[in-house]
């Protein structure tokens, strides 16, 4: 029998004896931050403060970028052959997976992951990241372009420099570790501001690092808001790459920060609203209902691809909403500490009044509300929200248009393909998009008329860490995972040498 190591554990014990990270990491230590500023990180279970965390202002974000920039331009890190580099990133993977509950149990406290997802994927993602990169790290080559004789042309790729990586809260090591193990196998050095929200995991796993053989000032994490400390390193003139993942509003900001500094690269993945596409022909339209309510309510709906879209065909509308009203039940929210449960809170207060004021508008602007919709549990202290349908929604409603993070799907019936298309189409996003068709032809037809950067045919959420992630118009550009990622921290020399 397979052990199961979640349910073995008792999470609340845990919690109850955790030590949670106090400072800042930058140049391989922990630190207070230079005015000594704190700031109160509350659990999303429940409401209650884990710590006063050290908060970064601008200096010491800039005290992060000059241990990075000295570490890069000194240190031997970008000169260690990439094979030592993978060696250390495979060892940092192992720390991780060593210390993978108390690392876990961070997570679900800080953002209020169940501590199952928390454990099996979060944890399983950053662990095959490190892993993946600790084995490419040493496997790409340049290249020798023909020349005349006497004449030498190589073109090789060369660590870009100082990565800062912006990185969200709804994944705080996946996300996370998608920057920063292509950076570092690169041979770049980097300086991670965690969302506010979620700063204490990153944290932890700095540690770790440094444990594994990072040299000091390789990986620095710093946490402080957002406006202050990620412009300040957006605008930073000693910062070579800048790739953020958040919403697009933010990302827009990034794109004048490099502008009106030195012109810094800026990699970026931003939201979605991926319409998930079920015709009659689904192979099994149950299993494609079930799918369709795990798109949305997995992590609370708190995911850029989260499939917030139901488009469906009327010829089985009626079969798919009903079974997904009834699977939502199954969803309701809990306590994020107990194995059982699947769905936990919202991440904070602020989150939940901004989902419920999106569903107020939508209502108010024609959408019927099927089930859900409400908050509960309110004496837990936590924001936690039903799962919830809406029905009825016209295209320029918002519950249809915007982006809600949070366990609302909207559904919308087509009566053909044609129309299908139209109404998937119809969004500024393109980060993903799913279809289920027992059609090859029709599997083909539609994915190559979806613009999005992931198409799922028959699956949601699949993928590994060889393919590519990103999306096209409003949901950015740049791409994290494969062996791609290692473009956006690298930069092509070309050195021509005459011989003869």
């Amino acid at each position: 029998m397979v052990s199961d190591p979640v349910a073995a554990t008792d999470w609340r014990q845990l919690a109850a004896e955790a030590k949670i990270p106090e400072g800042i990491f930058i140049g391989g230590e922990r630190r207070s931050a230079i005015d000594g500023a704190t700031r109160q990180v509350n659990s999303a279970r429940d409401g209650t403060t884990l710590v006063e965390l050290a908060w970064a202002k601008p200096a010491d974000a800039d005290a992060a970028v000059a241990a990075a920039r000295s570490a890069f331009d000194h240190g031997d890190w970008s000169r260690r052959h990439p094979r030592a580099r993978g060696e250390i990133l495979q060892h940092f993977a192992d720390l991780v997976e060593e210390h993978r509950k108390e690392i876990a149990l961070l997570i679900s406290l800080e953002m209020g992951k169940p501590i199952r997802d928390a454990y099996q994927i979060e944890l399983r993602a950053l662990i095959r990241c490190l892993r993946f990169y600790g084995e490419l790290a040493d496997k790409e080559s340049g290249e020798i372009t023909p020349t005349d004789e006497g004449e030498l042309s190589l073109v090789t790729r060369e660590p870009a420099g100082v990565v800062a990586a912006v990185v969200p809260w709804n994944f705080p090591l996946t996300l996370g570790g998608w920057k920063l193990a292509p950076a570092l196998a690169a041979g770049c050095t980097a300086v991670l501001k965690t969302a506010e929200q979620s700063p204490l995991s990153m944290q932890r796993v700095a540690e770790l690092g440094l444990m594994a053989g990072l040299p000091p000032g390789v990986f620095n994490v710093i946490s402080g808001h957002g406006p202050v400390v990620g412009r300040h390193l957006g605008e930073h003139p000693d910062v070579d790459v800048i790739t953020f993942t958040g919403s697009t509003e933010v990302g827009r900001h990034f794109l004048r920060y490099a502008a009106d500094s030195n012109l810094k690269r800026v990699y970026l993945e931003l939201g979605g609203k991926s319409p998930n596409i079920i015709l009659p022909d689904a192979p099994d339209l149950d299993a494609a209902a079930d799918a369709a309510a795990w798109a949305i309510y997995f992590n609370s709906g708190e995911m850029c691809t989260a499939g917030s879209r139901l488009v469906v065909h009327a010829d089985v509308a009626d079969r798919v909403i009903e079974r997904i009203v009834e699977t939502s039940a199954q969803w309701f929210p809990a306590d994020p500490l107990l194995p059982d449960t699947k769905m936990g809170p919202l991440v904070d207060e602020r989150s939940l009044q901004r989902v419920l004021g999106h569903l107020d508008r939508g209502l108010a602007e024609g959408a019927s509300l099927r089930v859900g919709g409400h908050r509960v549990l309110t004496e837990t202290g936590g924001a936690y929200l039903e799962p919830t349908v809406v029905t009825g929604a016209a295209p320029d409603n918002p519950l249809v248009r915007e982006e809600i993070f949070g366990p609302v799907l909207a559904v919308q019936v087509v009566s053909d393909e044609a129309e299908a298309i139209r109404v998937a189409g119809d969004t500024p996003y393109g980060l993903a998009a799913a279809l289920w068709t027992s059609d090859l032809g029709t599997a083909h037809r539609v994915s190559r008329s979806l613009r999005a950067g992931v198409v799922w045919v028959n699956c949601y959420e699949e993928g590994d860490m060889a393919v590519p992630f990103g999306g096209v118009k409003l949901s950015g550009f740049g791409r994290d995972k494969s062996r791609h990622a290692l473009e956006e921290y690298t930069y092509l020399k070309t050195t021509w040498i005459r011989y003869a």
